[in-house]
């Protein structure tokens, strides 16, 4: 098993005033050689975005994003003609294709909005932009693992173009669970959204993450409650 630990605290950090974002990878004024990408996985920001404050519209090419609130609702709008209210509980992908712009506004004037985005490598370039979001019940995440995005056309996840798994899991304290990895050459980026696990004799806390490539299977044990994202992507091109 290879491993690389990132630490919560040596993210890369901007705070705009109406945006404190958090950057496992580059990204934006923060470059850190050792740190450009994770196999096919390449953005994987923590953002706050203050009340009625957010992204204007922009555009992308030619990655697929996703991105899941933690907290709070964000207002999204693109030119493929969506304009979506994305919440806490909801999942969103967008394949950026050969082009499309979009905006993501925090939708409450009184409380902040928390989202995680990603960034992926696409598996086929210069595609025609697509958009899909679906609610997931966090019952079903519980010691078990919840695909939220999948390679496969599966109406239990969202789509995604490239040999990419994403899975959420509520593990309570004690308990232990093993991942099998679905793909040949590919590596998962574990990324704890709260409390703390053990993964290979290592304890990882609240906003630390691990990838792991080079093993077909790992177990990850709660040192107490705790709630992990955990991204499978291809480590080679």
């Amino acid at each position: 098993m290879t491993k690389v630990i990132h630490l919560a605290a040596s993210r890369g950090h901007a705070n705009h005033g109406w945006l404190n974002s958090f950057h496992t990878f580059s990204f934006a004024g923060y470059h850190n050689p050792s740190r450009i990408h994770f196999g096919m996985l390449r953005v994987l920001n923590d953002d706050i975005v203050a009340p009625g404050m957010g992204f204007g519209t922009h555009p992308h090419e030619n990655m697929e994003i996703v991105s899941i609130p933690l907290l709070g609702a964000l207002h999204h709008r693109d030119t493929t003609g969506r304009d979506e209210m994305i919440r806490s509980g909801d999942v969103q992908i967008m394949s950026a294709g050969r082009g499309i712009s979009h905006s993501e506004m925090n939708a409450s004037k009184n409380e902040e909005v928390q989202f995680l985005q990603l960034w992926i490598f696409p598996k086929l370039n210069d595609i025609t932009p697509r958009y899909e979001q679906k609610k997931f019940n966090k019952a079903d995440r519980l010691n078990q693992f919840q695909k939220v995005v999948s390679p496969l056309q599966d109406d239990d996840a969202l789509f995604i173009n490239q040999e990419a798994h994403l899975s959420l899991v509520d593990i309570t304290d004690a308990n232990a669970i093993d991942y099998t990895l679905h793909e040949a050459n590919a590596g998962v980026y574990c990324f704890v959204l709260e409390g703390s696990v053990i993964i290979d004799g290592d304890t990882l806390n609240k906003r630390d993450g691990m990838g792991i490539s080079d093993t077909a299977r790992f177990s990850i044990k709660a040192n107490n409650n705790a709630s992990l994202l955990l991204i499978e992507v291809p480590m080679i091109g």
